[in-house]
């Protein structure tokens, strides 16, 4: 069948384009936006204008609505549509636009729309400018963008609008947009089969993103070849994976693989070999995990399996996953990567961790006791007259800045939950510590 049939032909306008929803009943996910009486939904049907303008910040992840939401508001209630991108407009655009704006509330009663892509490329200058027209209501502001609105949007804007966060699609979502895509006028229009492995294969490599769900479907439903069977081109999983030039992993994110090889990766940076730790790592990336649960994995392994053999391991994961934040995939990749590399090569202990479960054990079977007068607070009414804090010896004033003093109830006097080991800095710890109580026990 020739592409034309299926409205593929060279510079047709792309699948993702046609198929972006027209109001906000047709859009996939979101839900926690769309409700009955939300903002957004307001904004759409208050064709009148009488319930006000309230300028929205949209910000989430590639291809979870932002422009979608932006088109569909602007489309259901009837309202000039202008859209500006942060990557070519400048100040001058703007102010045209505001002028025009204000022209239009007043010769004609019509309220504008500027959806605003791509915020965060504005500079503080050009963020300015749209102060006036969102202050007065000349537009309704709808601007986008991929990072922390707090880092990138000026406050004064974000005093006058609603931060909304967009959540990255799941699976069914992406299954919604990919099959209307198939079937609906605009799209495929019912003119090819796509096969369930295929669906599957295309919503596990989109990663939650429409956007890239679409273009792959679009790129497979050029590969695919009509069938004797259907007449039809057939698009297979293996036409995806050919189409995207990208292997498909045997990999469910709710299923046995994806446990299995979170575990083996969490496993391998314990085990300290690296080259292990890199390969599971790259299989969730080219998977389409998501990088938020990675980098999860990554902070607890740091905390968990290095602790205070290197307290800098968890510095790191954390960085990691602020970088993952604010970059988004598949740059996010670059930061995972230095942060698995610096854990799994790290000297290792769980000596902390093991030493709070042990003090947790200890106090759900009831070994509490009270606590000691001198470390009991003074400042409430009567605590004083009780002997509350009296007898506490401020450690600040000892030459050593320890001084022998009891801190544990009397029922667990004597015990030691942490056991630093002597790998990397707990080795330097074990002997500070063994000094440390030896002044507080007056054993010094």
């Amino acid at each position: 069948m020739a592409d034309t049939q299926l409205g593929l032909r060279s510079g047709a306008t792309p699948l993702a384009v046609r198929m972006r929803p027209r109001s906000l009943d047709e859009v996939a996910g979101q839900k926690h936006l769309l409700g009955p009486g939300s903002p957004l939904v307001s904004l759409a049907t208050d064709k009148s204008g009488e319930q006000g303008s309230v300028s929205v910040i949209l910000w989430g992840p590639p291809g979870t609505g932002k422009t979608t939401l932006a088109q569909a508001i602007a489309h259901s209630s009837g309202r000039k549509f202008v859209e500006l991108s942060a990557v070519n407009a400048g100040v001058k655009d703007v102010r045209e636009v505001m002028e025009r704006a204000l022209s239009d509330r007043d010769l004609y009663g019509l309220s504008t729309v500027l959806f605003l892509d791509e915020i965060h490329r504005f500079s503080k200058a050009q963020q300015d400018a749209l102060l006036p027209g969102v202050e007065n209501g000349w537009v309704i502001l709808v601007a986008a963008t991929t990072e922390n609105p707090s880092f990138s949007v000026i406050s004064p804007l974000l005093s006058r609008s609603l931060l909304l966060t967009l959540e990255t699609l799941s699976d069914d979502d992406l299954g919604i947009v990919v099959d209307r895509a198939v079937v609906d006028p605009k799209g495929l229009a019912d003119k090819v089969v796509l096969e369930a492995d295929a669906r599957a294969a295309i919503i596990r490599l989109a990663s939650g993103d429409a956007r890239r769900a679409l273009t792959a479907l679009e790129a497979a439903a050029l590969s695919a070849t009509a069938t004797s069977e259907t007449g039809k081109p057939v698009i297979t999983a293996e036409i995806v994976s050919l189409a995207v030039d990208r292997a498909l992993l045997r990999y469910d994110r709710q299923g046995d693989e994806h446990y299995d090889v979170i575990s083996a990766f969490i496993k391998s940076v314990r085990g300290s070999d690296v080259d292990a730790a890199l390969h599971y790592l790259a299989r969730m990336i080219e998977a389409g995990e998501d990088p938020r649960f990675i980098a999860r994995r990554v902070m607890i392994s740091a905390a968990e399996d290095i602790g205070m053999a290197d307290p800098q391991a968890l510095l790191i994961a954390v960085a990691a996953a602020d970088a993952v934040q604010y970059v988004g995939m598949p740059e996010g990749r670059i930061p995972l990567a230095e942060a698995v590399v610096y854990l799994a090569t790290a000297p290792k202990s769980n000596a902390a961790y093991m030493a709070l479960d042990a003090a947790i054990a200890d106090v759900r079977a009831g070994k509490i006791g009270r606590v000691p007068k001198p470390l009991r607070d003074a400042h409430y009414g009567g605590a004083k007259k009780l002997g509350h804090g009296k007898g506490y010896l401020y450690s600040h004033d000892s030459e050593l800045g320890v001084v022998k003093q009891q801190y544990l109830p009397d029922a667990l006097l004597g015990i030691e939950y942490y056991r630093p080991t002597e790998h990397g800095n707990e080795r330097d710890v074990a002997a500070r510590l063994e000094k440390l109580r030896r002044i507080i026990r007056g054993q010094a």
